[in-house]
């Protein structure tokens, strides 16, 4: 990797995949999670037990699965998603799903029932007292949203056995540095690195004065 094009591209790509993969983790994470916290139902500790068991998944394990997967050979094989950014994205999303659903819904468990019943109370609908529910857990949704791309960002399995670290195509800035670490290249290692943490760093600050304020 040589060059300041290149390493924008490879920047730019980071963020797009693992900001695609937070969008779609959210998508169908967050109503879950809604439930989960809101309601009281049979199987609930389970599932709960379930997510937080998958909060420590190895992401190796977890792309050789979606690997086989996604291959030509696999049941997802004639989407042609092995290879590329949107692949990743999907491998990503499914990664950092439980960190959505265990986050939120702690979050939204621990909204004190009476503010429940005092929106029924005034007259509220249950999609407005959800609304209201939602509103004063939005700290705990932020937290969930940050660290689940800051965990997408700095990923490296899936990126690399998903995407192959493809120059151009698929090359992400944790890609990169195992490779250009694997080539003795450390001091572009370390530039790259610190591309990364800032981009961590500077989300997680402006999330922060977000739920400040």
């Amino acid at each position: 990797m040589r060059g300041d094009p290149e390493v924008i591209s490879v920047t730019l790509r980071s963020l797009y995949v693992s900001g695609l993969a937070t969008l779609m983790a959210c998508a169908w994470g967050l109503p879950l999670a809604f439930v989960l916290g809101i309601s009281s139902f049979p199987g609930k500790r389970v599932i709960r037990g379930v997510f937080n068991a998958l909060l420590g998944v190895p992401t190796v394990a977890l792309g050789l699965i979606l690997y086989l997967t996604l291959s030509k050979s696999g049941p997802l094989g004639l989407f042609h998603l092995l290879y590329t950014p949107f692949g990743m994205s999907i491998g990503q999303s499914i990664l950092i799903t439980p960190i959505v659903v265990s986050f939120t819904s702690n979050a939204v468990e621990s909204i004190d029932l009476d503010l429940r019943d005092l929106a029924r109370t005034l007259g509220a609908s249950n999609l407005q007292t959800s609304f209201a529910v939602l509103r004063e857990a939005k700290s705990g949704v932020l937290l969930a949203i940050v660290a689940s791309f800051n965990r997408s960002v700095a990923e490296l399995g899936i990126a690399m056995m998903i995407g192959g670290n493809i120059r151009y195509v698929t090359r992400l800035l944790t890609t990169a540095i195992a490779l250009e670490t694997a080539r003795g290249e450390t001091a572009l290692s370390i530039s790259l690195a610190i591309i990364l943490m800032t981009i961590v760093f500077s989300i997680s600050i402006i999330i922060n004065v977000l739920r400040r304020s």
